[in-house]
């Protein structure tokens, strides 16, 4: 994948909110620490299915 199509997600992935950290920007060719990759899936997880909110 060349890195202009890198930059896209990102980006991406910080407007809908999925990263935080906007310096992942310059650092596409490391490996992502464990606890970043569990944090994006938390992220997805509570935009998929929110907190759920009483009806009363």
């Amino acid at each position: 994948m060349d890195s202009q199509m890198k930059q896209e997600i990102v980006i991406r992935a910080l407007k809908e909110g999925l990263i935080n950290d906007p310096r992942w920007q310059d650092r596409l060719e490391e490996p992502m620490p464990a606890w970043a990759v569990l944090e994006i899936a938390l992220h997805l997880l509570e935009k998929i299915d929110p907190p759920s909110i009483g009806y009363d």
